[in-house]
């Protein structure tokens, strides 16, 4: 009992000694760091304050980021936007909100099984997936325009999943 009373006096002296060095009450140091100065028209040198930030283009790093992903693939008679596609339509997203005066076309297609009337409807329901999400995320209606091509512009040729799962898309084309 005494060695455990000892040890507890010992841990709230050495919390002690370790809070009493720190002073509150005192303000924080401040430093200005000095000012530049560069010569002014009467000849006499003022201070100025130079940005040695390089400018960003956001909207040329933007089109770069998204210029080999402009493709949404869908599950087999689905058209919900999986999640790893969220990050390719924020972007996407992103960029329309940089240039206000750019149009998305979202082409939606389906792969070659069922009938016609079906996978147009289909391939519609998947492109107002797309662009009911970058609406979410703020894009105004009139910079997309979901379409429909339904399974007569198959991505890849063959009578196999591999194939089907290609032609299973969306596409986001610049207008």
């Amino acid at each position: 009992m005494q060695m455990s009373k000892l040890l507890l006096s010992l841990l709230a002296g050495a919390a002690l000694v370790g809070c009493s060095s720190t002073k509150l009450d005192e303000p924080a140091p401040v430093t200005t760091p000095p000012a530049t100065t560069a010569p002014s028209t009467s000849g006499q040198t003022a201070p100025t304050s130079e940005s040695k930030v390089a400018t960003v283009d956001l909207g040329a790093q933007l089109d770069a980021a998204v210029s080999n992903q402009r493709v949404v693939y869908f599950d087999f008679d689905s058209f919900v936007v999986k999640d790893e596609y969220r990050g390719l339509i924020e972007t996407h997203a992103k960029r329309l909100a940089t240039k206000k005066g750019l149009a998305l076309s979202l082409e939606g297609h389906a792969d070659e099984r069922g009938g016609r009337e079906y996978n147009l409807a289909l391939g519609q329901k998947r492109a107002e997936a797309v662009a009911k999400q970058l609406s979410l995320l703020g894009v105004p209606a009139a910079q997309v325009e979901p379409v429909s091509y339904g399974k007569e512009r198959p991505a890849a040729q063959g009578h196999n999943e591999e194939a089907w799962a290609k032609n299973r898309r969306v596409e986001l084309r610049d207008k």
